[in-house]
């Protein structure tokens, strides 16, 4: 068992029978009343995040999960293959418990969060940002734009991420996956 003390971001939890991982926190001390925490949980069955409040002090159970690194092979329709880099070991995983599918491309590293229990995988976390090619592009105006103008880009994944109007076809751009937003034109 542990405490609202021990909250932190990725913690795994069992909270109204299910798991759960905790995205967001905030201790919060007002000024009258007892301090509290406030939280985003994102299921880790059904992908749905909720917020909640708990109490200070209060008890949550945490999960025992460990966390092994894993390549990423192939999509087949919902379910994405993945091979342990290690053992060599391959596992499929269902679409909904990846945080952004749309920018996983083969080859790329992720790491795999794994009941400790039931060896059943519980999550799939993404590195901080990928670096993609632009394969579609509408090409951009000059002149005609006042601050911060962004246009749709298709990249190599097949996602479409706004990108600066000075991004073309064939540029490699810096994705944030948490956010699936443009960070950098990223020079080879």
């Amino acid at each position: 068992m542990a405490s609202t003390s021990d909250i932190r971001n990725g913690l795994c939890i069992k909270y109204n029978h299910d798991i759960y991982k905790i995205i967001e926190f905030l201790h919060v001390k007002p000024g009258k009343g007892p301090a509290f925490v406030r939280t985003k949980l994102k299921s880790l069955t059904n992908g749905k995040v909720l917020d909640n409040t708990f109490s200070a002090g209060h008890k949550i159970d945490e999960v025992r999960v460990e966390t092994h690194e894993y390549q990423f092979l192939y999509a087949e329709g919902d379910l994405y293959n993945f091979m342990h880099t290690e053992s060599y070991e391959q596992i499929q995983l269902n679409k909904a418990i990846l945080d952004a599918p749309d920018l996983l491309k083969e080859g790329t590293t992720v790491k795999v969060i794994i009941n400790a229990e039931t060896e059943a995988p519980l999550s799939v976390d993404m590195p901080a940002s990928v670096i993609l090619e632009v394969t579609y592009s509408e090409p951009g105006v000059k002149g005609n734009t006042s601050t911060n103008a962004t246009k749709p880009a298709t990249v190599e994944t097949g996602a479409t991420v706004n990108v600066p109007l000075f991004i073309n076809e064939g540029d490699k751009i810096k994705i944030d996956t948490a956010t699936s937003s443009y960070m950098e034109r990223v020079k080879e």
